[in-house]
């Protein structure tokens, strides 16, 4: 049962020395290859203000081959002497965030487990700020706000300005809102009643497990945009477009499990049309907003890198197929 109630004992303040109303948080991270992006995420968990003995981390190294494995040992036995609970768990059967995610689930002992992943910079505050929403008792997914992390190159810019991973977009899908696992919060008890992510999905597990808890129980989901993550964005066009197709796969996997509707396919007309329209139109008006300072440069190319993410998500969309082990779910 939750402790947290809401009283005006602690509520506001979130004092760390009256933590009888807290609730126990399990933050769980799926890892592949995160040699780079692993120091900058421990130093962010380590800094949460919510109190630490409410607290327990859970890095699931999903079969890395870089030094993720040697980086954990020494990250976890650092934050142990420090009072801080940090537990190196492995999943090498599944090669799978949501595998990853699941192992760290039935290791918990949470009652709120808090999601994010490897490329993620969570503000201090962000466990304090993503709990408080469940002092709705009708509430039991909590989605917080995904922002970029300042980048240098042409596409984190483009991704920075386009806000290309905002969670308010997904809570407005027109199927039923979601939220991303790089920054969720969901009540342990509701996935006993609805099972736990599909081991074997790729991408889209997070639309899935947010639908699953929404039709088939009366918890709802809320957005909560003080429970800040920065998120690494794509530099490189290759990424980028990987990324895309993924996000093209992830609307099929959801079209064949629930029977969402499927984007617009891209044709060689929509390109030539889009970049006409570019040309004629759109660098004429972004020219005189730009020097007026209604706009920033980026805007000026924008469209081609649309229509490049546009094709990407089209092409992943077309060639992928789920297979029929995604349709699994998982049990605690």
């Amino acid at each position: 049962m939750l402790l947290i109630q809401p009283t005006t004992k602690g509520m506001n303040s979130l004092n760390p020395n009256d933590v009888s109303y807290w609730p126990t948080v399990s933050v769980i991270v799926p890892i592949y290859n995160g040699e780079e992006d692993l120091p900058d995420l421990l130093d962010c968990l380590t800094q949460q203000t919510y109190p630490k003995e409410k607290t327990e981390y859970f890095l699931v190294d999903n079969n890395s081959s870089d030094r993720t494995s040697d980086i954990l040992a020494i990250a976890v036995e650092k934050a142990n002497h420090e009072g801080l609970k940090f537990y190196h768990l492995t999943e090498n059967q599944i090669q799978s965030s949501y595998a990853a995610r699941n192992a760290g689930i039935k290791a918990s002992k949470g009652e709120i487990l808090v999601f994010t992943d490897m490329d993620c910079r969570p503000y201090p505050n962000w466990v304090e700020e993503i709990v408080k929403p469940f002092t709705n008792p009708s509430i039991g997914i909590v989605a917080g706000e995904l922002i970029a992390l300042p980048g240098n190159s042409l596409l984190e810019k483009y991704a920075e300005r386009a806000e290309i991973m905002a969670q308010k977009f997904l809570l407005e899908h027109p199927f039923c809102p979601y939220g991303q696992t790089a920054n969720l919060a969901i009540l342990r008890d509701i996935f006993k009643k609805v099972g736990i992510f599909r081991p074997y999905l790729t991408t889209g597990g997070d639309a899935d497990i947010c639908w699953r808890i929404q039709r088939e129980t009366h918890y709802k989901i809320e957005y909560t945009p003080k429970a800040i993550i920065q998120h690494r964005h794509r530099s490189h066009l290759k990424s980028f477009q990987s990324q895309l197709r993924r996000y093209g796969c992830s609307n099929r996997y959801l079209h064949e499990l629930y029977g969402v509707k499927l984007m617009q396919e891209c044709t060689t007309q929509d390109i030539v049309l889009g970049v006409s329209r570019w040309i004629v139109q759109d660098i004429p008006k972004k020219s005189i907003k730009l020097l007026l300072g209604r706009a920033d440069w980026i805007d000026l190319i924008r469209t081609p890198i649309d229509l490049i993410g546009f094709q990407a998500r089209s092409i992943g969309q077309k060639e992928a197929k789920l297979p029929q082990k995604a349709k699994q779910i998982e049990w605690l």
